[in-house]
């Protein structure tokens, strides 16, 4: 089948086209920009990509269009291929198809946590033997992928609450019929497609009961939303987390220099000393979630617990990206206050004794907007020094809604931080570049491109470390 992907270079739609690709699909995509991760592996894959949208980029010999959920109804290649009568889907409407319809349908979903969640159990899956397929938001490090098209029954899918289409308004994982469902915390998000908490919590609320009554709900009960939906569901439930329950607990959290050590308790099974190379205490809770439906499937901690220790993460999550005249620059995909501030968090545990700058780019559609900005300034303490810029194309944000970044500059100099709002990725890297000293970790925090800054920023450190040596 010849297949097109408009807006190719999101996660989820590279991802696809990769699995399209991997299925012996002849596939192409186009899309407005295209930058690393994904843009890197398009590139190695051979997929051919086209800069921009356009009526020409849809052949005539098309089987299918796939139109991502980032394009409006005036997208010239939409309306090229329905005015050419091209059967024309969504994403989710295509994996559920083409993919997940046929095997065991493993969802993680969440407002928080679901791509190093789904990751790990991809991994976890694949390392044991298993031959999982899977799509995730995200790169696999093990891989160099963020797909894979396996022989096994299992097939693994971050379960995504934002709408598949113009044409399809319907949250994404309503078209992937899960049979094990992983559910870690429901916070509002996405204030540009949901209008209040009651309309987004409506939307997890129809995800659980999708779930037949023979199926598996992980659910993590530290989250009370997550524990009021659970009441949803008529399916058996298994709980999670770090607090008190039961379960799969976690005990005895303790960071290392090669990730973190915890003592796993289950409700009428012991005790198991078990070892993640991830850090922070969210992503024990992630791991929690995984070993609970690997336990399901038939993969005991016994056995599942020394995998863990292969897994090298997800890119943009905690991505050491280099480090240049003693200074590491991380790259991470946070941007609501909750993962902002898990991830400060899990910066300063790994790094106690670094200088640690973190730097934010408010780019998707909630964190642009003034919803949360009361709430921010408290999730960068830890923080050594925060920077922060405006917001991506804040034009196309109506002026009354607007994120204000020099508001939370201000407010975050209340709290007795060192914080600055400076214009743009140049201006960042040209003050870091000089300032940061030996020894200090950079955080930076964006969802997007962020006009490339990691490796100008690593160049330029570079240059400092040749120029010193000189």
């Amino acid at each position: 089948m010849k297949v097109h992907l408009v807006a190719i270079c999101g996660t989820g739609m590279g991802s696809l086209a990769g699995l399209m690709q991997a299925a012996g699909h002849d596939v192409s995509g186009s899309d407005k920009a295209f930058y690393p991760p994904m843009s890197d592996s398009l590139r190695a894959w051979g997929i051919p990509t086209m800069q921009g949208f356009s009526e020409e980029h849809i052949g005539a010999d098309l089987n299918l269009v796939i139109v991502g959920n980032a394009c409006h109804s005036d997208n010239p290649e939409a309306r090229a291929a329905l005015e050419a009568g091209i059967e024309i889907k969504s994403f989710p409407q295509t994996l559920s198809e083409l993919f997940i319809t046929g095997r065991r349908s493993l969802v993680v979903a969440g407002t928080h946590g679901k791509t190093t969640t789904s990751a790990l159990l991809s991994f976890l899956l694949s390392e044991a033997g298993r031959d999982p397929s899977f799509l995730v938001g995200g790169v696999l490090e093990n891989y160099g992928r963020s797909f894979g098209l396996g022989g096994g029954e299992e097939f693994i899918v971050e379960g995504d609450e934002y709408d598949s289409a113009f044409f399809d308004k319907r949250p994404k994982f309503f078209h992937y019929r899960p049979e094990i469902a992983v559910l870690t915390s429901v916070e509002f998000d996405h204030a540009d497609i949901y209008v209040d908490m009651d309309a987004y919590r409506a939307a997890f609320r129809g995800f659980v009961r999708l779930l037949p009554r023979t199926g598996l709900l992980v659910a993590c009960d530290d989250d009370p939303e997550v524990r009021a939906l659970i009441a949803e569901t008529e399916c058996e439930v298994v709980r999670y987390g770090l607090g008190e329950g039961k379960g799969f607990r976690a005990r005895e959290i303790s960071t290392t220099s090669g990730g973190t050590t915890f003592t796993l308790e289950i409700t009428g099974a012991g005790k198991t000393r078990l070892e993640t190379p991830l850090c922070g205490e969210h992503n024990v809770a992630n791991t929690l979630a995984v070993l609970a439906v690997a336990a399901r499937l038939g993969l005991p901690p016994v056995q599942a617990g020394p995998l863990l220790t292969g897994f090298r993460g997800v890119a943009r999550r905690m991505q050491v990206r280099g480090t240049r005249a003693g200074v590491t620059v991380i790259d991470d995909f946070a941007h609501h206050p909750t993962e902002v501030s898990k991830t400060v968090r899990a910066a300063r545990e790994r790094y106690p004794a670094a200088d640690l700058v973190a730097v934010f780019e408010p780019r998707t559609n909630t964190s642009r907007r003034a919803f949360f900005q009361k709430r921010y300034p408290e999730s960068f303490d830890g923080a050594d020094r925060v920077i922060v810029v405006p917001p991506y194309n804040v034009e196309q944000i109506a002026t009354d809604e607007r994120f204000d970044s020099q508001a939370l500059v201000e407010d975050l100099r209340l709290r007795g931080l060192r914080a600055d709002c400076l214009p743009d990725a140049a201006a960042v890297v040209c003050d870091l570049a000089a300032s940061a000293p030996p020894g200090a970790v950079i955080l930076v925090m964006s969802n997007g491109a962020f006009d490339d800054i990691h490796e100008r920023l690593l160049a330029s450190l570079g240059a400092r470390e040749e120029g010193s040596h000189g």
